[in-house]
């Protein structure tokens, strides 16, 4: 969505922040050579990871044409302040631009973040021209990045908008909400580890389909439905697909995780009717 003013400017880049990737010299630097979209996330929680292979591909297009991409990763669980787990994390989800990983939300409250994940386009010279909280308004994205290259280059050639890559990420969507998020342990901070909170999870759900922040070696059996298959809970933690439906459906989950490993949330996507 547009801004209210057309003064608002970039927040610098605060020093001393560990990296994955190659480190810009500032939000100043980059803004004068271009438009810069930056991205706030967590690598293993739903909405973020469901954004991010759009983020990946308007980085691939438009790099060349003089888009700027940085990631911030804004750790919801322990363990994503740890830069090897980010790192690790970002290499499964094929993410490639640079990410600062803010521990302390330095980042975070300077743009005012309330949820992840939240994304800001500045304009050249640092103003800014686009934000939008949570997933969807891809089109839009995409649209208001092309208009920022134009002003770089009215001559230059850009590719056609990405179709979307889910049914659900269309424009005007109709989609079923899911079941809440669930954190097992009690609160977004406390894991629910197997062995000593108990063998199994067992809940009722509806969704397009289900998902585990877990972190731990080992494997964690799935039940849905009465059936069962076996994925890794390691070697690094992150989020892991339970299950995926064509549709929005109502199933029966049980987890059996291996001894120690913790399940410190258990996400829901939204499907079509």
């Amino acid at each position: 969505m547009r801004p209210g003013r057309d003064d608002i400017a970039a927040p610098d880049l605060p020093s001393g922040l560990p990296w994955i990737g190659e480190a810009p010299k500032s939000m100043h630097a980059l803004t004068a050579l271009g438009p810069v979209l930056v991205h706030f996330f967590d690598y293993a929680q739903l909405n973020s990871v469901r954004t991010l292979p759009y983020l990946a591909e308007w980085d691939r297009r438009y790099r060349e044409a003089g888009l700027a991409t940085i990631g911030v990763q804004s750790p919801r669980f322990p363990f994503g302040a740890d830069p090897a787990n980010v790192a690790a994390g970002l290499r499964d989800l094929d993410i490639d631009f640079p990410v600062v990983i803010d521990a302390e939300r330095k980042l975070w409250h300077a743009y005012g973040c309330e949820g992840w994940p939240s994304l800001f386009l500045w304009k050249t010279g640092g103003a800014l021209g686009w934000f939008h909280p949570g997933e969807g308004e891809y089109l839009g994205t995409e649209e208001a990045i092309q208009e920022e290259l134009r002003e770089l280059d009215a001559l230059r050639r850009l590719p056609e908008p990405m179709a979307p890559l889910r049914d659900t990420d269309g424009p005007g969507a109709k989609v079923m909400p899911p079941t809440e998020e669930l954190f097992p342990g009690g609160s977004w901070e406390q894991p629910w580890i197997a062995g000593t909170d108990g063998e199994d999870l067992a809940l009722d759900y509806q969704a397009g389909g289900a998902y585990a922040t877990v972190e731990g070696e080992g494997e964690l059996q799935v039940e849905i439905d009465g059936e069962w298959r076996t994925i890794p809970a390691g070697p690094a933690p992150g989020l892991r697909v339970l299950a995926e439906h064509p549709r929005h459906e109502a199933h029966n989950l049980v987890l059996r995780p291996a001894p120690s490993v913790k399940i410190w949330s258990i996400s829901f996507a939204p499907g079509m009717p």
